[in-house]
């Protein structure tokens, strides 16, 4: 028979493998102690087991076997600084449980109170695998504590997921109704570039307060999505015909737009009769993140059909500290679109910084599959044919035909430059 593989081609190889990355720990009267490893799986489901492979020369092996008890932290993307200290690569560690939340559950074991997710078990096995042991543990608890993307190992690094990018999004124009309406535009020419941009496949969003069914039939906007300040201009939407229902949450109590404490009133005024999109405001400011996650979560328990994440305006002048950068957005919609779950989360863009694109090509790799855009970019908002662009270079499509969206492009600066802007009340 052929010898066996040496022991560096077998390392090499194996580290092609990808694998989740978790903290086994145990504690009992030899004390505690806790590792890095990869060598962790499920293997069964009744009763519930899973299996941990342990070198017998380390420490961690002699207090598990001694125990007779383990628990594993399944780690997040931003636990690579944990990872790395308990796999013994940060020397002059004294405590590798220092500076992180841990705590016991029923075998005593410690698991990582903001894990992605943890199991506590009992060892039901221990079965010898040349120079490691297999322990198989029962499982008598386990939590998943946040929603969060899984930190990886591959090629002896430490990496994130790399989404590929979808294979289609969809376009909705926040912006061409409102700088229509203040440029006093003509009722009847809006009415009907509207109507072309949605007969083109966008969804067009009426200003707050604009009721989309109002006036004169050949007057009459296109029944698409109206913004709303409440519950009462809700039902009035959906009465209208409209076809998506939007509202602004308040950031806190007393803010501005729709509190979260109101959100069931609005949902039970419309009862289905269109899709409700909670948005939230100045959504991608660094230091506005946990906000954001928190509002995301209480959006989708309330039941929103869509949940949209708006950039800020930019105010002028030199980049702010808390100006988003496409890296702080990966990191963001890493989180966000975990918590949305099943519900599609919408990213409304700005472009006057220039970071657009950049940003928009951030988002679909990071699971965002649904923009607001504007026409021309009239608002400052991402231009919606840029965005199509983009799209068709990247093989993604867009279920909107070109063609038309040009011709409605050249109809709107046509108007902007007929219309007068309106003075303040």
């Amino acid at each position: 028979m052929r010898a066996a593989v040496d022991e560096s081609t077998f390392r090499q190889t194996l580290a092609r493998w990808p694998s989740g990355v978790a903290i086994v720990t145990t504690e009992g009267v030899l004390g505690r102690h806790g590792m890095t490893a990869s060598s962790f799986c499920s293997l069964s489901l009744d009763p519930p087991l899973v299996l941990v492979c342990m070198d017998r020369r380390i420490r961690s092996h002699q207090l598990i076997e001694k125990h007779g008890v383990f628990a594993v932290s399944v780690l997040g993307r931003d636990h690579i600084g944990l990872g790395r200290r308990f796999a013994g690569m940060e020397p002059g560690v004294k405590d590798r449980f220092e500076d992180a939340g841990w705590e016991t559950r029923v075998t005593g074991s410690p698991v990582l109170t903001d894990a992605a997710a943890w199991v506590d078990c009992k060892v039901r096995h221990a079965y010898p695998g040349g120079d490691h042991t297999i322990f198989v543990g029962e499982v008598v608890d386990a939590r998943v504590p946040r929603l969060v993307s899984p930190l990886l190992f591959h090629s002896r690094a430490w990496g994130q997921i790399a989404d590929p990018l979808p294979d289609a999004v969809t376009v909705a124009d926040v912006g061409s109704a409102v700088q229509l309406a203040l440029r006093a535009a003509p009722r009847r020419p809006t009415a009907r570039l509207l109507d072309a941009l949605s007969r083109a496949g966008v969804r067009v969003r009426l200003p707050a307060g604009q009721v989309a069914g109002a006036g004169a039939a050949e007057d009459r906007i296109p029944p698409v999505s109206v913004l709303v300040p409440g519950p009462e201009e809700a039902a009035a939407a959906a009465a209208s015909g409209a076809a998506a229902v939007e509202f602004t949450v308040a950031d806190r109590p007393g803010g501005p737009g729709v509190s979260l404490s109101d959100v069931p009133a609005l949902l039970s005024a419309l009862a289905g009769s269109a899709t409700v999109v909670g948005r939230i405001p100045d959504a991608l400011g660094p230091s506005r993140a946990p906000r954001v996650l928190d509002l995301v979560a209480a959006l989708r328990a309330a039941g929103c059909d869509e949940i949209a994440l708006e950039e800020a305006e930019d105010t002028g002048g030199e980049a702010s500290p808390d100006q988003s950068s496409p890296l702080h957005l990966r990191l963001l919609l890493q989180d966000a679109v975990q918590l949305a779950g099943a519900i599609p989360l919408r990213l409304c863009l700005r472009d006057d910084h220039g970071l657009g694109l950049v940003n928009a090509l951030t988002a679909m790799k990071s699971g965002v599959r649904h923009f607001d855009t504007a026409l021309a970019g009239c608002d400052g908002t991402l231009d919606t044919e840029r965005l199509l662009l983009l799209c068709s270079r990247m093989g993604v499509g867009v279920p909107v035909e070109s063609g038309p969206l040009a011709e409605c492009r050249t109809e709107l600066n046509r108007l902007v430059r007929r219309g007068r802007p309106r003075r303040p009340a």
